[in-house]
């Protein structure tokens, strides 16, 4: 990966940075979106900084926003943008959520920029490795499944078989917390937990935490096993080791 590029990806989550930091805790409207999830001055402001960049630098790149939409690109290079992933925790005053940037060639992503504001934390991935506020990170290995750290953000997001086959998991693991939204992933890339399942994700949700998991030495896939891609069905696993992916894959199936 050229070191352009790299340099670009981190210098978009530094203008987002920028845009959103002034808004956190303070008062600020809120949207209700179609689907019912809340959207704000911030997220709005913030997708639309980095796509002036991406405008101004590679204007033949395709761009794929949550919250601006599709700009059609040359089909070879794409941005997947979300400005605030946990856009309730921002919101909340909640400081783990992030803004994800993804650089994908030939619809493959190959930098994930995973932006933690509030909390001054960046990861970002590429085939290099992983790297947390510049160092290279880990997950963490030789944890068996009774042991393990299970998160996901929101029960409520499963459907009912869903929930039923993420309770299998559930019971077999030591812990299991909720409402990290993608700093779970974080977590799991620098070596603190060892799973992450959720459904009903975006593309934009998605895209960015597959070089920093698999950079990290992890591995993501959807429930089926099958790689995460932009029209893949929304569901997702993220393992520490490829025994405990393996193993949460059963318990989905059921």
């Amino acid at each position: 990966m050229s070191q352009e590029l790299l340099e670009f990806a981190e210098s978009l989550s530094e203008a987002s940075r920028k845009v959103i930091k002034p808004f956190f805790r303070s008062n600020l409207g809120v949207i209700d979106k179609a689907d019912d999830s809340p959207v704000t001055v911030a997220d709005r402001n913030a997708e639309a900084a980095m796509r002036d960049l991406i405008e101004k630098h590679y204007p033949d790149h395709g761009i794929f926003g949550e919250e601006h939409g599709i700009k059609e690109g040359d089909g070879k290079h794409m941005w997947v943008l979300d400005p605030i992933d946990g856009t309730r925790s921002f919101i909340c005053g909640a400081p783990w959520f992030g803004t994800l940037i993804a650089y994908l060639q030939d619809n493959k992503p190959q930098i994930g920029v995973l932006d933690v504001p509030m909390m001054q934390e960046r990861w970002v991935g590429t085939a290099e490795g992983t790297k947390y506020n510049g160092e290279f990170c880990r997950v963490r290995t030789g944890v068996v499944l009774e042991e393990a750290s299970l998160f996901t953000t929101d029960e409520g997001l499963f459907s009912d078989d869903q929930r039923t086959a993420f309770g299998r998991v559930k019971s077999k693991v030591k812990c299991t917390r909720f409402g990290t939204d993608c700093y779970a992933y974080a977590l799991l890339a620098s070596g603190h937990i060892d799973l992450v399942i959720e459904a009903g994700l975006q593309a934009y949700d998605a895209m960015a935490l597959v070089p920093v998991i698999d950079g990290a030495g992890g591995i993501v896939t959807g429930w089926d096993g099958e790689p995460v891609t932009l029209d893949w069905d929304g569901r997702l696993v993220a393992a520490a080791t490829p025994e405990l992916h393996e193993q949460a894959l059963a318990l989905l199936a059921g």
